[in-house]
Order: C-alpha cells, then sequence, then structure tokens
C-alpha cells in the first residue's frame, strides 16, 4: 500500500502521462498508424507480418521493439535503480528523451522508419525512467497496469476489503493525463503534423531542466539543516 507520494512525484508522472500520449497519438496517425509507447500490439502486428511474410513491415517493426529496448538499456544504464527516488538522474534521462523526441520529429518529415525508431526509443526511456514508488508500480507509457489496478480496486471495494485509495488516485491521474496528451496531441497533429513532437520535446527538455535545479535545491537545504 502507498503510504505517500511527494508533489514532484505527482506532477511528474502527470507530465510524463501526458507527454506520452501526445506522442502515441502521433504514432497512430503517422505513417505507419500505430502506437510508438509500448510494445504488446506491435510484437501482435510482427506475428501477423511473419504470417503473411511481409518482410519489410516486419524489419520496421523489430526495428521499433529494438529501439524502445535500447531506450529502457539507456535509462537503466544511466538511473542505476529501479525505486523512484529523488535526485537521481531523472533530469539527465529527461533531457535525453527531449532530444530523441526532437530527432523523431525532423526524421519523420520524410516519412522514413527512423524517425519512428528514436520516438520508440524515447518511449523506452521513459517508460523504464519511472518504475517503482512507494512499493507501487507506475508505468507512464502504457495504461494497461491502470486499468487493471483499478479493476481490482473495484473489486476490493465490492468485497468490502480495504482499498488503497492512493493508489487509485495514482491510477486515475495518469490515465486522466495520458488521455488529455493523447487529445491536445490529435488536434496539434492537424496543425503541425509531424511538429507536433516538438511539443512534448519541449515539455521533457524543460522538466530535465526543472528536476536538476529542484533537486539541487533539496540537496543545498540539505546540507545546511545537517
Amino acid at each position: 500500500m502507498i503510504t505517500k507520494i511527494e508533489r514532484w512525484a505527482w506532477w511528474g508522472g502527470a507530465m510524463l502521462a501526458a507527454v506520452a500520449g501526445a506522442v502515441n497519438a502521433v504514432g497512430f496517425l503517422s505513417f505507419a498508424h500505430q502506437a510508438v509507447t509500448h510494445l504488446t500490439g506491435t510484437a501482435t502486428l510482427v506475428s501477423l507480418a511473419v504470417s503473411g511474410q511481409r518482410l519489410e513491415e516486419l524489419v520496421y517493426l523489430c526495428g521499433v521493439i529494438l529501439a524502445f529496448i535500447v531506450g529502457a538499456a539507456f535509462s537503466g544504464f544511466l538511473i542505476q535503480h529501479s525505486t523512484l527516488k529523488l535526485g537521481r538522474r531523472y533530469g539527465a534521462a529527461l533531457l535525453v528523451e527531449s532530444v530523441l523526441l526532437a530527432c523523431a520529429a525532423a526524421l519523420m518529415k520524410s516519412h522514413g522508419p527512423v524517425g519512428g525508431y528514436f520516438a520508440s526509443a524515447a518511449c523506452g526511456l521513459q517508460n523504464a525512467m519511472a518504475s517503482t514508488y512507494s512499493g507501487a508500480l507506475i508505468r507512464t507509457t502504457h495504461l494497461t497496469g491502470m486499468f487493471t489496478d483499478l479493476g481490482a480496486a473495484l473489486g476490493h471495494f465490492a468485497r468490502g476489503i480495504s482499498v488503497d485509495w492512493l493508489r487509485v488516485r495514482l491510477c486515475m491521474t495518469i490515465i486522466a493525463s495520458f488521455t488529455i496528451g493523447g487529445v491536445l496531441g490529435a488536434l496539434l497533429f492537424g496543425r503541425m503534423q509531424y511538429n507536433t513532437l516538438y511539443v512534448p520535446a519541449a515539455v521533457t527538455g524543460v522538466g530535465g531542466i526543472w528536476y536538476v535545479a529542484y533537486a539541487h535545491r533539496k540537496r543545498l537545504r540539505a546540507m545546511r539543516v545537517s
């Protein structure tokens, strides 16, 4: 059961979920017409491409999967821990994600597959970056776990079992933020096309800079107290 979630974790989780929603909307509206923030559907499409012997599609899909894994691997190498904690290298990870999304925006304009690889790598990095907090699994690039936890909480409530309401609030925050990000991404895509990705790139870039400054201030305060 979650006992406490710091304010920075609430805002950070909501921001990242909104970013993922916007990026995924662009992925669906792009030339590829598929998700880039998670791999369940992509793995299924790989199976369909193999069964249909569509080699070009298979190569692209495998590239998306590989890019996602590479992004997650880089996050694990940079942050080194799976538990969300202030002071770790999340600022640097957000700045790298910002660069990846900006590259994806530039490359997708040529309708080539490389842009999709960069977007997938950015999402893999983000998903690995926000892993656990207070023992609770947090994922910001897909919602299956969030909806599952909500369903389980509903079942517990119906049986009169104690419900982790803080976890419920977290799930609803992530779901709402992802949905809002998707709506904004779709609306912007109608006006800006692939330039839409520059918006989440800017958000993650500013978020990374803010986080570095915030963590630095917290460390200085801790040093003064001690």
